[in-house]
């Protein structure tokens, strides 16, 4: 005898939602693109603003370790960073909304050096962040931007997902 729903359908498994481990990256993901913005705006030592974040923001449920990598990793590696995107703006980069400048580079971070998160995965977590923290429109220019930079910086996984 089957089971069915009040409309004669039979129930699906409910969707499983986000894994903890991913949430716990989604947190760090959030506080590191604040993190680098208030670096890049303020000036600020690194270590400075890493402890006033771990201060000002419980982190339970945060992968700390991930928000560190970024933190850290985002500055050591600007140069590079801010040059893999940069012919791909429609604008100088010292034009580029400072938020929406963050959420490219640490976007732009992963891409180069996480191969463990599918590059559509970076793609929509930049996006998400640029929806919550950037300007009106600016969730379409993240998006333009990673759009075109994913296959520069990962032709083999963009040309498999394409298949």
């Amino acid at each position: 005898m089957s089971q069915t729903d009040g409309n004669g359908q039979s129930p699906q498994a409910p969707k499983k939602g986000p894994s903890t481990k991913t949430l716990a990256r989604r947190q760090a993901r959030t506080l590191a693109m604040q993190a680098l913005y208030s670096w890049h705006m303020a000036g600020q030592q690194l270590n400075e603003i890493e402890a006033q974040f771990r201060v000002d923001n419980d982190f339970t449920a945060v992968d700390g370790a991930y928000f560190h990598e970024i933190l850290h990793g985002v500055p050591r590696q600007k140069s590079e960073i801010d040059g893999a995107f940069e012919s791909l703006l429609d604008r100088p980069l010292d034009e580029i909304d400072p938020v929406e400048l963050s959420i490219l580079r640490l976007s732009t971070y992963e891409l180069k050096n996480r191969i463990d998160i599918p590059y559509r995965v970076v793609i929509n977590e930049g996006i998400e962040l640029a929806k919550v923290f950037g300007a009106t429109d600016g969730h379409k220019f993240v998006n333009g931007v990673l759009d075109k930079l994913a296959p520069r910086l990962r032709a083999d996984e963009v040309r498999a997902n394409r298949r």
